[in-house]
């Protein structure tokens, strides 16, 4: 139910609090009345549903769905436009009884509109749907039925969509784990600053086979990928083995440096941590690649003081680290490349939106939310900062490029 769950988002609060201060009631009114048009409109369909049936499996011959049309209800006692889907029978028009009593200035009350907007406030999506659904006569079962049709559908749309619009300046790819098995995840953001979902693949592992079959995909939905897409990822061995394998040494990866920070200071007796992140921050702070290179180098050295295996590990991703100094990509623009981050946010959003499932069920149900939430997320994506530099980071890759002899 990620609809239900826009205007509770942290931003979404704060932008309606700012529309609020700004308007003053009527934004408050206008709120209110748009959450109360989204569970009117959910009722509506479920009942539709409810009474005939999944179009593959009809509840009685002759009963069909036919298409939408423009409706309204009262809200409030407020009339609100909604899309009105429609139900036939022998070319007899048949009522549905919720748009009928919600079409009446009391049918839908000011205290059920109430409770339906404390439950969603709440965040007790799933029990306001249902309970407000049943105060109209539509069953549970209908209303459950009806989420997995537009979740399927969500998800048809997520996976065939057509990538030729979209030319990519980086992916990040990494992975979330959810019912005991791996999606790895492609995230893009293209040449005027914008990020896309680009798609998932699901397997037993985060292994290179796995995201090889993720970067066919985007292939074949036309994502124009090349060596000249700078890739970041978080440092899993299977995604970093398909990546080289496909570009070899042209490829261009950044390592999320949150993550090697992380793991450095996890080989480190505590009392040399902090001191362990202060001069891996500092290094990377640096614009000039020399300078960074010479300040990993003297941590380096002293890491293998304490502990030789941090060492080692800073040495296996020195090179993939720089990329972005070598790159010249100017700071605003490299504080988005340097990590994961903006990918590991969209795992949060994904996390949250079911947090209130309890058991994957199958391999469709799990697809069904990860394409449902991702395609909702997009939703709140925003142009990144320093977007203007792009078209110099543009420049400073095709000078690379021309460097590498194979």
């Amino acid at each position: 139910m990620p609809g239900f769950r826009q205007i509770t988002d942290q931003a979404a609060q704060r932008q309606t609090m700012h529309e609020i201060l700004q308007t003053g009631s009527q934004a408050l009114n206008e709120l209110s009345l748009e959450l109360g048009r989204q569970v009117a409109q959910f009722i509506l369909y479920a009942e539709r549903e409810e009474l005939s049936g999944p179009d593959y499996h009809p509840s009685e011959e002759g009963l069909q769905k036919w298409a939408s049309q423009p409706g309204s209800v009262y809200l409030g006692g407020q009339k609100v436009h909604l899309e009105r889907p429609r139900l036939r029978r022998a070319n007899q028009e048949v009522q549905l009884k919720s748009y009928k009593a919600m079409g009446q200035k009391e049918g839908f009350s000011e205290q059920l509109l109430a409770g339906a907007l404390g439950g969603l406030s709440a965040r007790r999506y799933r029990e306001t749907l249902v309970n407000t659904a049943q105060a109209f006569g539509v069953s549970p079962s209908a209303v459950s039925e009806r989420l997995v049709e537009v979740t399927t559908q969500k998800l048809k749309t997520f996976k065939e969509r057509r990538m030729e619009d979209f030319s990519p300046l980086a992916v990040f790819i990494d992975t979330i784990h959810r019912g005991g098995l791996a999606f790895v995840v492609a995230l893009g953001l293209d040449t005027m600053g914008q990020k896309r979902a680009l798609g998932f693949w699901e397997g037993a592992s985060e292994n290179a086979d796995t995201a090889l079959a993720l970067l066919a995909d985007l292939d074949e939905r036309g994502l124009k990928l090349s060596a000249k897409v700078l890739f970041i990822v978080d440092g899993g061995k299977g995604v970093i083995k398909a990546l080289k394998d496909r570009y070899g040494r042209k490829l261009l990866l950044q390592r999320c440096t949150i993550h090697k920070d992380r793991n450095l200071q996890a080989h480190l007796p505590k009392k040399y941590r902090k001191e362990a992140h202060r001069r891996f921050r500092v290094a990377l702070e640096q614009n000039d690649y020399k300078e960074a290179e010479k300040l990993l180098k003297e941590l380096e050295k002293w890491l293998r003081a304490i502990n030789e295996s941090a060492a080692d590990s800073l040495l296996e991703a020195f090179n993939e680290m720089l990329t972005l100094h070598r790159l010249k990509v100017p700071a605003l623009l490299r504080k988005t490349l340097h990590s994961t981050n903006p990918i590991e946010s969209l795992f949060s959003r994904v996390r949250h939106c079911e947090r209130n499932i309890k058991r994957h069920r199958s391999s469709h149900m799990r697809q069904r939310w990860l394409g449902t939430v991702l395609l909702y997320a997009e939703k709140s994506f925003r142009t990144v900062k320093g977007h203007e530099q792009i078209l110099e980071l543009s420049a400073n890759i095709e000078q690379e490029h021309s460097k590498i002899v194979l």
